[in-house]
């Protein structure tokens, strides 16, 4: 099967669960699965997808994983505690072939939030290996493996890049789990110090690789239902998140409601609160620089905070963002597809996004077309309409 361990998804998932259970374990939610790439049939899969669901939900973790998540500085003994009586439970996920175009499957995970966030990463990692695995069944990965080596040597060989770190990022739509186990074992020999660590938190524990991640844009999303008024919501949702980790995992995501928005949110007491800020959508160069200025407007030193760039990164596109951003500031660069799927066959995009919290519509209203996703046009409008953004942001 094809996951094996309850740690193999990305540490963001433990991080905002802690939150969760924590702050809002009442909170029910709903995720839709969608795939943005063009004429894939992937209703054939329907079948084997239910039974590497059932093979998720029978997994727990195990003693040496618990042990493992509580030697993280930033995790709690009771959260590890709740995590030793932890599972998956399949009656939360919807899986069939869609009613509204051939070859399109529908995936729905609803329920409470504390029992369903764990779902998403595994889910995708799932339907992308099958994918794969029916369409190139016998694919050799020399090719990936040439493809892997040659983005190395460029950043490990090129003069003035010697201090750029990666971090891999690419669970969610590796090609297979073997391969990315493999990739992680050649950029961790190959890189060296200049792999920064990896977002899995199962590679992390049996590498001996930093876990490397905070919070994902469905926990500012909720706050569109959990905050004081939606206005707010941004705010409150950050508030939360100083109040759990004090100080601690301070990158905070820049892009659920555009920049514009983050930047009237984002004040001094935030700018000093949180260690930098993680680009995830619309022209790195703009946001970067626009963000610079902002903390230089609210007297804080740009060259103290660290801003995350990860979106559809490649190795050229890290080298031209740090040429560009070299001294400025502290640099994060967080590549996935290109690293974990970049194997001959073009890769899927495919996401799993909340899109409802306590029965209301929840949406990210993105920098970059076509990453939002939201059921209900109204809401979309609606929210345009209280944080005050074009109707691009859609």
């Amino acid at each position: 099967m094809i996951i094996q361990s309850l740690l193999d998804t990305d540490l963001y998932k433990f991080t905002m669960m802690q939150v969760v259970l924590h702050q809002y374990p009442a909170a029910q939610v709903e995720y839709r699965f969608r795939c943005r790439t063009p004429g894939v049939d992937l209703a054939p899969l329907v079948g084997r997808i239910r039974e590497e669901l059932d093979h998720l939900c029978s997994l727990r973790f195990a003693d040496d994983e618990l042990a493992y998540l509580r030697s993280l500085r930033f995790i709690d003994s009771d959260f590890v505690d709740f995590l030793g009586l932890f599972h998956l439970n399949a009656k939360y996920v919807t899986v069939k072939p869609s009613d509204d175009a051939a070859g399109e499957i529908e995936i729905i995970i609803s329920g409470p939030w504390l029992h369903t966030i764990m779902f998403e990463v595994p889910l995708l990692a799932i339907v992308n290996e099958l994918y794969f695995r029916s369409v190139h069944p016998d694919l050799s990965m020399d090719e990936g493996r040439a493809r892997l080596r040659a983005k190395i040597a460029l950043l490990r060989d090129t003069p003035g890049f010697g201090k750029v770190r990666i971090a891999d990022y690419g669970t969610r739509r590796r090609f297979s789990r073997a391969w990315h186990e493999e990739a992680l074992g050649i950029m961790a020999s190959e890189w060296g110090t200049q792999l920064a660590g990896t977002s899995n938190v199962w590679f992390a524990m049996r590498k001996g690789l930093v876990p490397i991640g905070s919070m994902a844009h469905e926990y500012l999303q909720a706050f569109q239902s959990l905050g004081p008024r939606l206005r707010d919501s941004q705010t409150a949702a950050l508030e939360a998140w100083a109040r759990e980790y004090r100080g601690d995992l301070g990158i905070a995501l820049s892009d659920v409601y555009g920049l514009d928005a983050f930047l009237r949110d984002f004040d001094m007491y935030f700018c000093k609160l949180f260690d930098g800020a993680r680009h995830d959508s619309g022209d790195p160069f703009t946001w970067g620089d626009r963000v610079l200025a902002h903390y230089e407007t609210n007297r804080v030193d740009p060259r103290t905070k660290t801003l995350v760039f990860s979106d559809g990164l490649t190795i050229p596109r890290v080298m031209e963002l740090y040429r560009h951003f070299e001294g400025r500031c502290n640099l994060s660069f967080g590549v996935g597809t290109n690293l974990t799927n970049d194997v001959g066959p073009d890769a899927l995009n495919i996401v799993i996004k909340m899109t409802r919290c306590n029965g209301q519509p929840v949406a990210k209203l993105s920098d970059s077309p076509g990453k939002s996703m939201c059921d209900d046009p109204e809401y979309i409008a609606y929210l345009r309409r209280v944080f005050d953004l074009p109707a691009s942001h859609v």
